[in-house]
């Protein structure tokens, strides 16, 4: 296992079609889908703007060509990364046909993956797609989801690949996941950020873009998906960045492999 860098706040965001409506029983078409995480992601860029932080957007191949001039934009200033092809299907194919259209629309090399919803990628397959770092991995148990209580919580290498788990708690293995800063006390998730950041010298957070556009309408999506979005959301992750600059310093994914890589 190898020591994560000090203080390395990686605050990342899953860009993808919002198909999450779709799962809880909507039934709404691809052009509503991209435009709900467009929205969401340009106020999310204006707060990263405000605070002066830079990020790793995981995007789908799919979102990132119904939008090519905003995802070329963003890539100016933020680090783009493979979050596969389609949001709603994987075959292992699609890491290399994904990170190949990123590249084709941004004619730079893209690095890094992370599957939909967490899942397992075999590192083989990473390996053979030319990836230099995998963030699918979250060491803690979510019912329903899957249970990796037992996988390690710090950066490790595997078959040249760097796997760079998203952050949980040192003890409890609390997911500071999205979930966890919409449901959460805000005061209780912030000191959890904190308190993981010192422990552990990096923090590994993630978004969506549609969490931050008016959800009301979507009745079907539970509450607790729900709440705290728009504007109120927006305000609370421009605090949180605001509470954690001081702590460390906001980097991409791969400056972070890069500077593992050098250890």
């Amino acid at each position: 296992m190898a020591s994560p860098n000090p203080g390395s706040i990686l605050f990342t965001v899953d860009v993808e079609e919002f198909d999450t409506a779709v799962e809880f029983g909507h039934h709404i078409p691809l052009s509503e889908q991209v435009a709900v995480s467009t929205r969401g992601l340009i106020g999310l860029a204006d707060r990263f703007a405000a605070v002066g932080a830079r990020t790793t957007l995981f995007t789908t191949a799919n979102y990132a060509l119904h939008e090519p001039d905003l995802i070329k934009n963003l890539a100016q200033k933020h680090e783009i990364a493979s979050h596969g092809y389609f949001h709603t299907t994987f075959e292992p194919a699609d890491l290399l046909k994904s990170r190949l259209a990123l590249e084709t629309l941004l004619e730079r090399p893209v690095t890094g993956f992370r599957r939909a919803r967490m899942g397992y990628v075999d590192p083989n397959d990473l390996q053979q797609a030319g990836y230099q770092y995998n963030s699918s991995l979250h060491p803690t148990w979510l019912p329903g989801r899957y249970n990796h209580w037992g996988e390690p919580r710090h950066p490790f290498r595997e078959l040249g690949v760097w796997q760079i788990p998203a952050s949980v708690t040192p003890t409890l293995r609390l997911p500071l996941f999205w979930l966890s800063l919409k449901n959460f006390p805000f005061a209780y998730y912030k000191h959890l950020c904190r308190q993981t950041l010192r422990a552990d010298g990096f923090l590994n957070l993630y978004v969506h873009p549609w969490e931050f556009t008016d959800l009301s309408g979507y009745e079907k999506i539970p509450a607790y998906v729900r709440r705290h979005s728009k504007d109120e959301l927006l305000d609370r992750v421009e605090n949180l960045l605001r509470y954690l600059k001081p702590l460390g310093e906001f980097s991409t994914m791969g400056e972070f492999a890069e500077k593992l890589s050098l250890r």
